[in-house]
């Protein structure tokens, strides 16, 4: 089959790889019909290379049809249409049954000391073949893939994959009080989409904020008041200009949808090109003791929250050593969650929004559909920000 490949800093393939197959009873295999580019894949792109290895097939935002099931897996039949999670989870354990998939006792990958296995996400999680490609094996279907009906398109469906609930528990976790006020900083597709949610779950008032036209001009249009972070001469005068539309206190809450590829740290830059550049025996173990984060957008997330807000990081840290400023944050009182999506804990609440009224804008979310052949373009277009690139879905 074709799958796209990690080969080294921003450099992925279209490769012909071996066709995935059942190699235990829980297993399934899916024809991918459609798949996302995720801001996360930009991490593998650029900045996670020393946990990378040449081949690695990536991707995790997948749907499709099932083509082989194993016979642990009961509820799933040859033809069935399913979008599966970024995460792989048993859905049995304690951690499951307690709504945290991500944290799946069963798949944690113990001998790296992080969370659950993730489709296409460098040897930290497991190193588990990705969903940028033409077939897909998925690992305990009898819990992870969601059944959806035929009909509509799969721009409909494929973004519960991730996009839909990492922005639903990017909201819910920013606890913005009925008709209160949040402001999500970075306007990709995570960020864009948390601000739809938040719309529908009845915030009263949406802040963006982002330094790219097109992003901006997006989210104006649904109604987000947009701030453009060039129109400042400081990140102390945004805040300022957000706070007087919020009766000097700030917004109830506030989600940090950049993370680490925010503009900032020269030196934390340095620091992550340096672990890319060193012999791979010795990247990982650099990275992992000592990797920091360009850690602009917390800092401005710290300071823009009213006293007593809440914090709701959903941009991917991978710092081991990052410096917070945390006499602010307990002078503050702030509340602080943060973490991978726990995307089954949510399906069930998205779902009744995936209508043909389409009140999340699902169906015209795409900015840019390409085949499968031409991801090392579309990978260089949205890393660069590119022709209006928000979100991208490949079709093998």
């Amino acid at each position: 089959m074709r799958a796209v490949t990690w080969q080294g800093k921003r450099d992925v393939r279209v490769d012909t790889v071996p066709d995935p197959t059942i190699q235990e009873p829980t297993d399934a295999v899916i024809r991918v019909t459609t798949s996302g580019l995720c801001g996360s894949d930009l991490h593998l792109y650029e900045v996670l290379t020393p946990f990378m290895t040449p081949g690695d097939i990536i991707g995790h935002e997948p749907m499709g049809i099932v083509e082989e099931v194993g016979a642990g897996v009961p509820d799933l039949r040859v033809g069935d249409r399913v979008v599966v999670p970024f995460q792989i989870a048993c859905g049995a354990c304690w951690m499951c049954l307690n709504g945290l998939p991500t944290q799946c006792e069963t798949t944690q990958v113990t001998a790296e000391g992080m969370g659950a296995a993730l489709f296409g996400y460098t040897r930290l999680y497991g190193a588990v073949p990705g969903a940028q490609a033409e077939y897909l094996r998925v690992p305990q279907a009898q819990f992870g893939p969601i059944k959806v009906p035929e009909g509509p398109p799969d721009d409909r469906f494929v973004y519960l994959s991730d996009v839909l609930p990492t922005a639903w528990q990017a909201v819910a976790y920013a606890d913005i009080p009925e008709g209160g006020s949040v402001a999500v900083l970075g306007l990709g597709p995570i960020g864009d989409m948390a601000c739809r949610v938040a719309q529908v779950r009845g915030a009263g008032r949406v802040f963006g904020v982002d330094l790219v036209g097109d992003r901006l001009r997006r989210a104006r249009a649904r109604g987000v008041e947009a701030f453009d972070l060039r129109s400042y001469d400081s990140e102390k005068e945004l805040v300022d200009a957000i706070r007087d539309e919020t009766d000097g206190r700030g917004p109830d809450a506030v989600i940090d949808a950049v993370g680490t590829e925010a503009h900032g740290s020269a030196a934390a830059r340095m620091v992550q090109n340096a672990s890319a550049l060193l012999p791979r025996k010795i990247s990982g173990p650099f990275a992992e003791r000592f990797s920091i984060d360009r850690l602009a957008a917390l800092h401005t997330a710290i300071d823009l929250v009213r006293r007593g807000g809440t914090l709701s990081l959903v941009g991917v840290y991978g710092g081991m050593a990052d410096p917070l400023p945390m006499l602010t944050m307990f002078d503050k009182q702030l509340q602080i969650r943060m973490g991978q999506a726990n995307v089954r804990r949510w399906a069930d609440e998205i779902l009744p929004y995936l209508t043909d009224e389409d009140p999340l804008g699902v169906d015209d979310f795409a900015t840019h559909r390409v085949p499968l052949s031409d991801a090392p373009h579309a990978y260089e277009m949205f890393q660069r920000k590119q022709d209006g690139a928000v979100k991208v879905l490949m079709t093998p």
